[in-house]
């Protein structure tokens, strides 16, 4: 589908711009406040206010919206699954996540699916209206204590691929892979490491898939870099 949303353009905004919003909130009270904040705004025109990603979806307010005011928890479709389906369909939607629980993997989850900033239910109404303007400039607005743990979350990540790094070889396919780097051939290899020729090809076959490789000099260097094997002397 061709519309304004499916080439993303830089926004700015200014005095006379008017930005488009839809919300997605099954809590009838919660919808209501943001409604009422969203409509007192000169900057902002509510193009629409939805219990859930379903009804929100079979519309087409989508079509016309350049920010989406979605909460996470919702029923049917979550929240999560709504952003990676706004972000499919319109890529230049701006999605802002409200939440009650500032769950780091759901905050996690949402960001990594395309969310731009995420608020507790908690934030002001000043507050909110300041976040929306930012989103919209570009930048991502996130309630302090929901930041501290998108940090932790993506540290955690972080930490967690390190991990599998470190143990992507096993003890026999690093001895292997360290005597390809001293320039071994295959039968001396195979003699120090008291296997037949055939058994360290078959270790240097999984070597290569595991390291995403094509060839010894490849398999090395990968080794090197992520620190299977230490650099020949």
């Amino acid at each position: 589908m061709n519309n304004k949303n499916t080439t993303k353009q830089q926004k700015h905004f200014n005095e006379n711009s008017i930005i488009k919003i839809m919300i997605v909130e099954d809590n009838r009270f919660i919808r209501s406040g943001w409604e009422a904040v969203i409509q007192a705004n000169k900057n902002f025109s509510l193009v629409g206010s939805f219990p859930d990603c379903e009804t929100a979806f079979n519309s087409d307010v989508s079509q016309k919206t350049d920010l989406v005011l979605m909460d996470i928890g919702l029923p049917g479709m979550s929240g999560i699954e709504g952003v990676k389906y706004l972000k499919e369909k319109y890529p230049a939607i701006i999605i802002v996540m409200c939440t009650v629980h500032d769950d780091s993997e759901e905050i996690f989850q949402a960001i990594c699916a395309g969310a731009v900033g995420y608020l507790t239910k908690r934030t002001s109404p000043d507050e909110l209206i300041k976040s929306l303007i930012e989103a919209y400039n570009g930048g991502s607005p996130m309630t302090p204590s929901v930041a501290r743990k998108v940090i932790s979350s993506f540290q955690n990540v972080k930490g967690s691929e390190n991990e599998n790094t470190v143990s992507e070889l096993n003890e026999r396919e690093q001895q292997i892979l360290s005597l390809m780097a001293q320039g071994k051939s295959y039968n001396t290899i195979a003699d120090e490491v008291c296997l037949s020729v055939d058994g360290v090809y078959y270790h240097i076959r999984h070597i290569y898939e595991k390291l995403h490789v094509h060839s010894r000099a490849e398999a090395v260097a990968e080794g090197i870099k992520k620190r299977l094997i230490a650099p020949p002397k």
